[in-house]
């Protein structure tokens, strides 16, 4: 058994560094909810040096709730917001020969593609034409309009009996001891096939709670790996 740790990254917060040498895979903000041209290369750059898959990770234009805030956004906006972000992360990448290994929308957008397909359809459209798979719940809106899909589970967030995310705003929201985590992505893995694991850098314990993370699936003899790097 192995899986993929993903982290979304360039998002201001301070432990970019400790956590990228604990991933394997990296969702780096584009810029709409957060990040600039100088922490996305960065980023980029840190990824390339530690072997971590980069992906783009774009958001609603909403820095002001950091992405958080569902709105109401036409197919064609949310297509060309989603093509603007990936293409101005693709074209960073490139001027230092890296190329990008998948898409995951952020916050509202993901949530709000994960069972809308008007959110959707415009997602995986915008993937397709930069030809990266897309990240997202399985058996979501978000999996059935793909043509390239990674089936996610969520180490830190805890789960609604109809496979959806608990709100941020209840107080159960979280996963805070690793092995209830450990237990879970094990569940997820068994029972849904996902092949990528989240894990949040906005947690002010963020660190540690990856690094006990890691210990506990490699203990459970789940390996820790992303296969393009294989």
């Amino acid at each position: 058994m192995r899986i993929d740790l993903n982290c979304d990254l360039g998002e201001g917060c301070p432990h970019d560094a400790e956590l990228m040498p604990l991933i394997t895979s990296a969702n780096i903000a584009c810029g709409f909810h957060a990040g600039d041209p100088a922490s996305a290369m960065a980023t980029l750059n840190r990824a390339a040096a530690y072997k971590v898959c980069p992906g783009a990770h774009p958001s609603f234009p909403d820095r002001e709730s950091f992405g958080r805030r569902e709105l109401q956004r036409s197919g064609e906006e949310v297509f060309w917001d989603c093509v603007y972000q990936i293409g101005a992360l693709a074209g960073l990448a490139r001027t230092h020969n890296i190329a990008l290994t998948h898409v995951k929308p952020h916050g509202a957008l993901y949530n709000m593609a994960c069972r809308d397909d008007d959110y959707a359809v415009p997602v995986a459209e915008a993937a397709e034409v930069f030809d990266l798979p897309v990240v997202g719940l399985p058996g979501s809106r978000l999996q059935a309009h793909s043509k390239k899909f990674i089936a996610e589970g969520f180490a830190d967030r805890r789960y609604l009996p109809d496979g959806s995310l608990v709100p941020r705003s209840r107080p159960d929201a979280f996963v805070e001891d690793p092995e209830e985590a450990v237990e879970q992505a094990i569940r997820l893995i068994e029972a849904q096939g996902i092949q990528t694991l989240c894990v949040h850098g906005d947690n002010p314990q963020a660190v540690a709670f990856v690094r006990a993370l890691r210990a506990a699936l490699e203990a459970r003899g789940i390996a820790i790996r992303n296969p393009l790097h294989e």
